[in-house]
């Protein structure tokens, strides 16, 4: 009797995860806004939304839940990425297709998850990507100028593993049994030269360099270029032979360099769920120019799981009109390209945690998920504004 109430429950759930409209895996669209308002992972639901900026779309998103290696023993788990690019599309997209591929192959050869399966998927990644502007180079040289910031995190077995290279941000709400108010935890390390110890921590690697980070426009950045420190992609200032022409001008380090200038080695924590750990946020450095760790997890404690991601992204935007003193509905009407003036490309997964899910992690099953930011496929262009955008 047991086995065919759970036979049912699996058909039911597998029936809703490959909506024949394809609603539920691809999500919808409004204006240069894409969300996908709730969705089922193994150990709770999941809300998801992206708004676009950029002319073209340089955030890439995805989660994957269900088999975390090529193995029918598992382990089993959920993946969240969130990849903000920069310079263009082109890297964000490379790591949404391989990263999480890469993991799966490592976690099979070593038949569980780790930070080392995570750290190698990390690597190979980035050693990819190297191929792809080797061989690009010659006829698109400009991609070496290229990269992304990178943004993991894997539930498996009741731990989770957050992984990062950049300045996007995982954040846990956990509730505080004796008052019943959920805290804002960041669980991510960021590499952004604006922090104080990013700084440091770039003099302490280049010690030659007095001028491995300036302030340029009121900004810190690495030689005066780019704000973070680590990534994926950016060859042009990890590899020496990039850093030439036919490589833009205003990209090329003028006085050379003898070791890579930025980083593609992740920060990686691990942490025990606990029963009282509500949700992770995890979303682009472009909610967090709006809203702090503890607001963002106030929105998600006040208000209905269902649609969150889309909320927190107008709370955002809704502070981002303010700070130009203009009204949340003209800044919708602005169109992209020119709405990078105001916002940067948004991303935002919000991960509920089911504690009696959490618990029984390593018996959990279900089938496969796998959903992008942005629909899948994922567009070969970018998110088109609709013709008639709807109020959110």
């Amino acid at each position: 009797m047991l086995s065919r109430l759970m036979d049912f429950l699996t058909a039911c759930w597998r029936r809703r995860s490959s909506d024949g409209k394809g609603s539920e895996v691809t999500g919808r669209k409004d204006g240069l806004l894409w969300y996908k308002d709730a969705g089922q992972h193994l150990f709770g639901e999941y809300s998801m939304a992206v708004v676009q900026a950029n002319n073209l779309l340089e955030d890439q998103s995805q989660i994957e839940s269900g088999p975390l290696s090529l193995l029918e023993t598992g382990p089993y788990g959920t993946f969240v990425g969130v990849y903000d690019g920069h310079g263009g599309p082109e890297t964000s997209r490379y790591v949404c297709d391989h990263l999480f591929q890469h993991l799966k192959r490592f976690a099979s050869e070593q038949k569980s998850m780790s930070v080392e399966v995570i750290r190698k998927a990390y690597q190979a990644t980035e050693e990819g990507f190297l191929s792809v502007v080797t061989k690009q180079w010659p006829m698109n040289p400009q991609i070496a100028a290229v990269g992304s910031c990178c943004l993991v995190g894997v539930i498996c077995g009741g731990i989770l593993y957050i992984a990062n290279l950049g300045d996007s941000r995982a954040v846990l709400g956990r509730v505080v049994r004796a008052t019943g108010e959920v805290l804002a935890i960041q669980l991510s390390s960021e590499h952004n030269v604006g922090i104080e110890s990013v700084r440091q921590e770039m003099h302490s690697l280049h010690p030659d360099d007095s001028k491995i980070v300036v302030l340029k426009h009121n900004v810190w950045r690495v030689k005066g270029l780019i704000q973070i420190s680590r990534s994926i992609g950016d060859v042009y200032l990890k590899k020496a032979e990039f850093n030439k022409e036919p490589l833009y001008a205003k990209f090329r380090v003028r006085d050379g360099f003898r070791r890579p200038i930025l980083s593609s080695d992740p920060s990686i924590s691990v942490h025990e769920l606990q029963s009282h750990d509500q949700f992770l946020i995890f979303a682009s450095d472009g909610l967090w120019e709006h809203l702090s760790n503890q607001d963002a997890v106030d929105i998600v404690q006040n208000n209905p799981q269902n649609g969150i991601a889309r909320r927190l992204i107008k709370a955002a935007l809704q502070e981002a009109a303010k700070k130009r003193e203009m009204r949340y509905s003209d800044l919708k009407k602005i169109d992209r390209g020119v709405r990078r003036h105001f916002h940067d490309d948004i991303t935002v997964v919000v991960v509920f945690l089911d504690s009696n899910l959490v618990s029984r992690a390593n018996s959990v099953r279900g089938p496969p998920l796998s959903v992008r930011g942005g629909g899948v496929p994922l567009p070969s262009r970018t998110l088109a504004p609709c013709a008639a955008p709807m109020e959110t």
